[in-house]
């Protein structure tokens, strides 16, 4: 009987590919949407993600994100490395300054001044150069996605694809000079801005119009010591706010879900890619099975219990919801894969959306199938032959 399910499915070949096409395209809405909403939500805490090393962020108890920050005194730094149970403590400089290209255009770009001594905040993945070579004068490293894109050499006409920055380029930043000594890899940060690294006394040239440059203090707690307990000291000692790396994450999330509008919009797209799966699918399928339903009145008078008629119908919808969720995460982990080729918004689809959204398509699936079983467990064999 399953077998003649299956050729009855596989017989009609416009409407099987129908369901599978809706599907498909069901799945697509359903996997990207999602897929490019947490993408940039986990850009609002790229810096934390990119900054491991560190257990504690010390900021201005007014700093809502990571893409925020407001600046410190100085002396902050050594409250904070005297608070029992901290192990060290380094400043981080973050802040947005103007870089003139070489046509004489200009673009913000976010620059990290690292402590000096340690370089500690620095990228993890460097594709040329060395992390050392900041201390040389004037040094910057730039992020891969800013050389490739916003910073790049523009040789020709306007409109044509630039020339990505190499080691040994100059920028001008702030009217300075500085010189590019690496490129790294780096998370994308929310607004896509390219990103500059150099050590924190040439941040205080670079943004010298700037009164206090502070904005981060990075600490590691001692070993056997719970970083929460000991953020908690130092918010007691110093007035300041200071989080664990977890605890900054969560922040910066609550934040942007609590103050946009991209979860709504989102989210709406998906239910709406939901609904309009399941209203074509189960269109197609009922079609389908109606075309088939003095079959399944011939099986019934020959004895084909409910039970069995319900499972022919589950198998048919079952495969066709498999093999159109199948092309659509194809489709979409193809697209996704795509996007790692230097740009800036690099999607990730990982086994907890597939897992999601393959139980969004079952529903679907299960939603056709039902209302078409519905159809079929009502009929009456003598209807069928009576016709």
């Amino acid at each position: 009987m399953y077998r003649i399910a299956l050729q009855m499915l596989f017989g009609d070949r416009g409407k099987y590919l129908g369901i599978i096409v809706g599907i498909a395209m069901a799945s697509i809405i359903i996997i990207q949407q999602p897929s490019i909403l947490l993408t940039m939500l986990s850009h609002t805490y790229s810096l934390i993600t990119d900054i491991s090393l560190p257990d504690i962020w010390v900021m201005d108890p007014k700093v809502r994100t990571s893409e925020d920050s407001r600046a410190l005194l100085d002396t902050q730094l050594y409250r904070v490395r005297g608070i029992e149970g901290v192990e060290w403590a380094v400043p981080l400089y973050k802040g947005s300054l103007t870089v003139r290209l070489g046509n004489g255009e200009l673009e913000r770009a976010i620059m990290l001044g690292l402590d000096d001594a340690t370089l500690i905040g620095g990228p993890g993945i460097m594709v040329e150069g060395n992390l050392a070579d900041l201390r040389m004068p004037d040094a910057v490293i730039v992020d891969e996605a800013g050389a490739r894109g916003r910073l790049a050499r523009h040789m020709g006409r306007p409109g044509e694809p630039g020339v990505p920055l190499r080691v040994g380029d100059t920028l001008e930043i702030n009217e300075k000079r500085a010189t590019v000594v690496g490129i790294a890899k780096a998370t994308p940060t929310f607004q896509s801005q390219p990103i500059l690294y150099t050590t924190y006394s040439k941040a205080k040239n670079y943004a010298s119009s700037e009164r206090k440059l502070l904005s981060f203090i990075l600490a590691k707690a001692k070993p056997g010591l719970a970083p929460e307990t000991v953020a908690r000291r130092i918010t007691t000692a110093t007035d300041l706010a200071a989080y664990t790396a977890d605890e900054f994450k969560s922040r910066s999330l609550d934040f942007m879900l609590h103050n946009s509008a991209m979860l709504i919009n989102f989210g709406f797209v998906v239910l709406v890619g939901f609904v309009v799966g399941t209203a074509v699918t189960g269109q197609i399928f009922y079609n389908f099975t109606l075309d088939n339903l003095r079959y399944f009145g011939v099986f019934k008078a020959m004895g084909a219990t409910d039970r069995m008629l319900l499972g022919m119908i589950l198998l048919q919808a079952l495969l066709a919801g498999l093999m159109g969720f199948g092309i659509g995460s194809g489709v979409t982990a193809a697209f996704a894969a795509s996007t790692w080729k230097g740009n800036e918004m690099k999607l990730e689809v990982g086994m907890p959306l597939l897992c999601a959204s393959g139980l969004a398509v079952l529903l679907i699936v299960l939603a056709a199938a039902f209302f078409s079983a519905r159809k079929v467990l009502k009929l009456e064999p003598a209807e069928v032959f009576k016709n």
